[in-house]
């Protein structure tokens, strides 16, 4: 069935004159003529009567309207769905907490025309936030696959920024006078990063972390949420977590709890962006120059072996 044909009915349908119809569709009304006289040889009905002010629905007609709309209604999402710049730009982070959402946050608070829509998969193996870009569920993740080599030929994955990492602790610890502190500073203190996923990004970089500056990262337990952990902090005398710069904590004023800053070296967690190597959404380009425009961390800064040069935004 030609789907223009059922459009043409529908706007005559709707518009009660052909040539109305045509020139809402850019046709002429022989064209939409035509077009709906294919259509009711084809269903072997009559769809309008003419009158002297222009057409009416048959009771046929009438019976077809409603399936007609719905076949449009479905040819437009199939179509939406296969142009990128015609529908919002899908983007996964790991919470909207996250310093991935705060960045996104602030580009689309100095580009508020942009159809962004911010979501969480809420999974921690990246193969299957590659898995859900590939499909085409999304258009882009802040995932990184630390071995490069298993990423699919389909997708490519590229530099976003770092995130310095900071020590969040409560009033009562040995470090919470400091202003900043250096790796070395966090040897012996237990630094307690619950629910750490088996095969996740970030069990890596904390392994890898713990081993190059020998440090005691306490992933035992399971993660009750922010607010557990922050009361926790609150109430202990030796327990601290590490956190991103720009990641977004909230906490009652009365824990009293202190982000400290580590340098020399900064820890930074390097934080990618994976998405389609073909016809990735337009939206992405603006929002990679962004990335770009970010303050550089200091030459001293440490990142994981397994952190992502930066890579050309590829287009094709």
């Amino acid at each position: 069935m030609d789907t223009e044909a059922v459009r043409s009915f529908v706007r005559a349908a709707e518009l009660g004159q052909l040539q109305h119809a045509a020139n809402e569709l850019g046709v002429t009304q022989q064209a939409v003529s035509k077009r709906i006289a294919t259509l009711e040889r084809e269903l072997e009905v009559r769809l309008f009567t003419r009158t002297a002010r222009g057409v009416e629905l048959t009771l046929d007609g009438q019976a077809f309207l409603p399936h007609a709309r719905s076949i449009v209604t479905s040819v437009e999402r199939a179509v939406t769905a296969v142009r990128p710049g015609s529908r919002a730009l899908r983007i996964d982070v790991l919470g909207l907490r996250s310093a991935q959402a705060v960045v996104l946050h602030d580009y689309w608070r100095s580009h508020p025309e942009t159809n962004l829509d911010v979501v969480t998969l809420r999974v921690n193996d990246p193969r299957l936030a590659v898995a859900a870009v590939e499909a085409g569920e999304i258009d882009a993740s802040f995932r990184t696959v630390t071995d490069r080599a298993t990423l699919p030929r389909a997708l490519q994955m590229v530099h976003a920024f770092d995130s310095p990492l900071e020590l969040l602790v409560g009033p009562r610890h040995p470090l919470a006078s400091a202003r900043t502190l250096t790796p070395l500073q966090l040897r012996g203190h237990r630094i307690w990063v619950p629910g750490i996923a088996p095969r996740s990004e970030w069990a890596e970089f904390y392994d890898q972390l713990a081993t190059d500056f020998d440090l005691r990262i306490d992933a035992a337990g399971p993660h009750f949420g922010d607010e557990v952990l922050l009361d926790t902090l609150a109430e202990s005398a030796d327990v601290a977590t590490l956190v991103g710069s720009r990641d977004r904590y909230i906490w009652p004023t009365n824990h009293d709890l202190r982000r400290i800053p580590i340098a020399a070296p900064t820890l930074a967690y390097p934080l990618s962006l994976i998405l389609p190597r073909m016809n990735p959404h337009p939206g992405l380009r603006a929002i990679i120059d962004h990335f770009d425009s970010l303050a550089p961390l200091p030459e001293t800064t440490w990142r994981p072996s397994w952190a992502s040069p930066r890579q050309r935004f590829e287009t094709h």
